[in-house]
């Protein structure tokens, strides 16, 4: 795969896209056959089971795509490139829970599952994936936990505070830590107590070791929370830190989405940029953009770039890294894809090429976001990355790629799965990345 290499060093210098695969189209898969399917498909299966999804005719886009999923997954990448494969993440995020010997503050990953009920927390230091500064920042934070006198909060009706930490790292030798903590019933002055506590831990005391750039304190008493629903709290160093990515500058905030390898995804984004075929009359639009990432790689090629992302902190860095990294024909809209696509693309009327790219979180994209590109003539050419293309993303594509239904207001000319590429975005584990090309 793409990713693999012998001596784990990181290759700065990147092949063009068209040298490292060979495209492979559908029609050339073995077993696709548009016209006379055989055999009862997956998704034949699930049809007759639950009676629901896009009604489709025999040789539909949904057995197609159900056929043609495992060659799909199949395709390889010529060992070109030879980005990292050992440490590679520039993001961990670290539980809070029992560990084998039963100590409820240890700080690692979960092994088990809760409906076999034998969850426990492992520390890291045998994964290949997470970097030592990482296991380093995990292993005080973990040290820290077991000094205070506060528990740890494993379910939150059972009290307890410390809970989850968030690593974050980047090639500029960057560290932003970032410690989630249930305040149950604390009062602020004790509150501002654990804070000072954490960050002279950190600053002056043994985790000084790992001279963090920021030192981030949210309070929390969800699962997951925003910046705008519960504000993270800088409590030590610099508000952001900062990556390169193809000759770009990037500012990232706490809460703020960037592919988890650095490497891997200036690769990404190259294979982006061609299979999209973009133009210097064409408008790039930039679903789920995150910091900006994939719009901005692309700015200088095409006319303008506009960006949709919901979570605002993540706005405010694409809006900064556009200026200053010198691009001024970007436009970023803060706000749910469902809320903002429909409105934008109803009144479009700008005769310039549209290219779409989506690149959601494992929850796919909303069906109001399906519903508006379908309906937006503009758009002959979409791009969907996915990280777990087999979950809720393959819900989008048969959406995408169904005839018109009134009852699901699936309208417009469908879309027609053209290409797809794997990317090997996180070695030692069995996932990847894929690019579906859908055209129309």
């Amino acid at each position: 795969m793409m990713l693999r290499s012998e001596d784990g060093k990181d290759q700065r210098s990147i092949t063009p896209i068209a040298a490292l695969f060979q495209p492979v189209f559908l029609s050339s898969l073995p077993g696709w056959d548009c016209r006379q399917p055989t055999g009862e498909t997956a998704a034949k299966r699930r049809r007759r089971k639950d009676g629901e999804g896009c009604s489709l005719p025999a040789s539909s886009w949904e057995e197609r795509l159900a056929d043609a999923a495992t060659p799909l997954w199949r395709l390889s990448y010529q060992e070109q490139l030879q980005p990292t494969v050992n440490g590679y993440r520039n993001k961990s995020t670290f539980s809070v829970n029992r560990g084998p010997d039963g100590n409820p503050k240890t700080v690692g990953l979960y092994v088990g599952t809760g409906r076999a009920r034998n969850i426990v927390c492992v520390r890291t230091d045998h994964m290949k994936n997470i970097p030592l500064k990482h296991k380093q920042v995990a292993q005080c934070y973990e040290q820290f936990i077991r000094r205070s006198p506060l528990g740890s909060c494993i379910l939150f009706h059972e009290g307890g505070h410390w809970r989850e930490l968030v690593v974050r790292t980047s090639q500029h030798g960057h560290t932003m830590a970032v410690v989630t903590f249930h305040p149950q019933h604390l009062g602020q002055e004790a509150l501002a107590a654990q804070k000072a506590l954490l960050k002279e831990f950190f600053t002056c005391g043994p985790g000084a070791a790992c001279a963090l750039t920021s030192l981030y304190f949210q309070e929390s008493t969800m699962t997951r929370c925003s910046h705008e629903q519960s504000p993270f709290q800088l409590l030590h160093g610099e508000p952001h830190i900062f990556e390169d990515v193809l000759d770009l500058t990037f500012r990232i905030s706490p809460d703020a989405f960037f592919q988890v390898n650095t490497s891997g995804a200036e690769v990404l984004y190259q294979a982006v940029r061609e299979l999209s075929q973009a133009a210097t009359n064409t408008v790039l639009l930039d679903v789920c953009c995150g910091t900006g990432t994939i719009g901005l790689s692309l700015a200088r090629h095409v006319s303008k770039v506009i960006g949709v992302e919901i979570v605002q902190k993540a706005v405010e860095d694409a809006r900064w890294n556009a200026a200053f990294n010198g691009i001024s024909n970007c436009e970023f809209h803060s706000g749910k894809a469902e809320a903002v696509l429909p409105e934008l693309l109803s009144s479009w009327e700008d005769a310039r090429p549209l290219v779409a790219v989506v690149n959601p979180s494992r929850a796919g994209i909303h069906h109001r976001v399906v519903r508006a590109i379908r309906s937006c003539r503009a758009i002959r050419r979409l791009l969907y990355i996915s990280c777990k293309p087999e979950g809720e993303a393959m819900r989008n594509f048969l959406e995408l790629c169904c005839p018109p239904n009134p009852r699901k207001k699936l309208e417009g000319e469908p879309f027609a799965p053209t290409l797809a590429v794997p990317f090997d975005m996180f070695p030692h584990t069995a996932h990847c990345e894929l690019v579906l090309l859908l055209t129309r």
